[in-house]
């Protein structure tokens, strides 16, 4: 009898053990499971922020893709739009001038009427002079106006952007490389020259000169 109370006891103690076991396996299943479930959450969770990312990057291409669109069109009117401007700068930009100049040909017109055949007595002529000498200064008044100065550059050192040596000849009176003659003045818009000056220049004292080169 004592025999089988300790039988017993031994198969009491397996099965605690085995319920310990059981117990401790049963756990560790949990926890993996509760692992698992946590991963599965955080890769989820990843992929979801990545999704996302790229869609927002998507919108930023997409938002910088249109911008570069509006500036090139923008970019394209304001060239199509300068460059009409400039045609016509280069078409109707000296029509003031020419305006004025239409008022310098209407007192020349009417200077040469008031010289008729029947009429070119003394008279008839200083009117042709007046008349002249009255289109002359308008003439020179519209210049001025316009900022178009003359260059009549005698007896100035010769400069040749702004001058054109037509001759040269010996002075005893001014030395070499002056302008001794002004055959046709000169025009420069602002500091742009228009044409030059047609100018005689000095080769100074010849007879120095042949001294020297003995």
């Amino acid at each position: 009898m004592d025999q089988n109370k300790h039988t017993d006891k031994n198969e009491n103690a397996n099965n605690q053990v085995e319920d310990e076991n059981t117990t401790s396996v049963n756990n560790d299943d949990t926890q993996s499971n509760e692992s698992t479930s946590i991963d599965e959450k955080d890769s989820s969770k990843n992929e979801e922020d990545l999704d996302n990312n790229e869609i927002d990057f998507q919108d930023e291409i997409k938002d910088l893709k249109d911008q570069l669109l509006r500036t090139l069109a923008e970019n394209e009117n304001l060239r199509k739009r300068t460059a009409k401007e400039i045609e016509q700068v280069k078409k109707y930009g000296h029509i003031s001038l020419l305006r004025d100049f239409l008022n310098v040909v209407d007192n020349m017109e009417r200077a040469v009427k008031s010289v008729t055949s029947d009429n070119q007595s003394e008279t008839g002529l200083k009117n042709l002079i007046d008349g002249i000498e009255i289109v002359l200064k308008e003439m020179k008044s519209l210049l001025d106006k316009n900022q178009i100065k003359k260059i009549e550059p005698i007896h100035e050192k010769f400069d040749y952007n702004f001058h054109q040596a037509m001759f040269e000849a010996p002075s005893s009176d001014y030395e070499e490389g002056l302008i001794i003659e002004v055959i046709q003045p000169g025009y420069v818009l602002h500091d742009r020259l228009i044409r030059p000056a047609m100018v005689g220049v000095s080769k100074g004292e010849m007879a120095e000169k042949e001294k020297k080169d003995e």
